[in-house]
This record gives structure tokens, sequence and C-alpha cells, in this order.
């Protein structure tokens, strides 16, 4: 197979490979912390945190960890970088934290990162797997971000304490509720298959 070029390797998150939109990986997150954008974002970075420096570390020591235990070995440094991004939140940022709940440890074992991990880290220089994870903290970030914006913004009229919508909006309470992030997320799939049966030939 053909080595990608850098830009190639960065982008591919961000559309052809994105972990939400094309993947399907990170459901959990993806589905129960979206209902304000403040929480998508967070959400967005503690994960990209992880990726990209269990990604380091493991391309760093791939040639050293024994074959047997190499999954094993993987959890182990993201659970390191895990908790530090857990009390990170939790010291700075309390009221966040408490939104987040339980999705900030659960990172341990988001598909995301441990599938980077096998897949890409533990068979590439550090280099390309740093642009690797670079390029899919941001497509996962974006579709964090896309996905909370409009649950929040219909399920509130606004954006990040901003108001939006006029006095005559009256918000869709559907949109908070996890029902809401279904359908979302459901109508952003199928808006991503139909721009991908347009955009490529012979379709």
């Amino acid at each position: 197979m053909a080595t990608k070029s850098i830009s190639a390797e960065f982008t591919k998150g961000f559309w052809d490979e994105n972990p939400v939109f094309r993947q399907l990986l990170g459901m959990c997150p993806t589905l129960a912390v979206t209902t304000a954008v403040i929480n998508g974002i967070a959400m967005g970075l503690a994960t990209s945190f992880v990726l990209i420096f269990s990604s380091l570390v493991v391309s760093s020591i791939k040639k050293i960890i024994p074959s047997q235990v190499r999954i094993a070995s993987y959890i182990v440094i993201i659970a390191t970088f895990v908790t530090m991004a857990d009390r990170f939140l939790a010291a700075f940022f309390p009221p966040i934290s408490k939104n987040l709940g339980p999705y900030v440890p659960l990172i341990v074992v988001n598909c995301i990162i441990l599938g980077r991990q096998e897949a890409f880290s533990s068979k590439n220089s550090i280099g390309r797997s740093l642009i690797d994870a670079l390029g899919m903290s941001c497509g996962f970030i974006l579709a964090l971000l896309l996905l909370s914006s409009i649950r929040e913004l219909l399920g509130s009229g606004g954006i990040l304490g901003h108001q939006i919508l006029g006095s005559w909006f009256k918000p869709w309470i559907i949109m908070i509720l996890p029902a809401g992030a279904f359908l979302t997320l459901g109508l952003l799939l199928g808006l991503a298959l139909f721009i991908e049966s347009k955009t490529k030939p012979g379709r």
C-alpha cells in the first residue's frame, strides 16, 4: 500500500476516516455529552490530549512492547493520560468535569484511541503517528462541535449562553434528551452518505 503524504495523513481524519461520521467510533461520549457546545469542546480536547500523547508514547516504545501484551500495554499508557486529563478538569474546571461525569474516565476504552494505537501508532514512525493523531483529534472535535451546536441551538435557542433564535422560538426539549442525540446523529450520518454519493465518481 502506498504511503500517504503528510497532508493526506492529517486531513483523512476530517472526512475520509472521520472517527464519528465515517468509522462510527466513540459513539458513547458523542451521544452523551453533546447536549451543550462547551461539553462537546471539553470532551473533544480531553480525548485529543489522550490520543496525541498516547500515540507518541506507543510509537516511541513499540519495538520493546512484547506482542503478547501489546493491548494491555496500550491500555496502561492510555489510562495514564486519561487520569491526567480527568484530574486536570476536576481541579481547574469543576463544573465541566461534573457535566462530563464518567465519560472522561471512559476515554480509556474509547475505540478511537485504542484503535489508532493498534492500527497506526504501533506500525509507524513518531512523526507520522503524531500527524495521524492530530488529524483524528481535529476530526473528532469537529464532529462533537457540529453535533453539540445543533443540539444546543435547537434545545435552548442559543449557543454558549448567547441567544441566537428570537423569543418566537420555542426550544425543542427533545434535542437535549438522548432521543435528540440519536436523531441528530442519524441525520448527520445520512447527510454524510449523501455527500459521499454525490462526490465520488461512478455513484
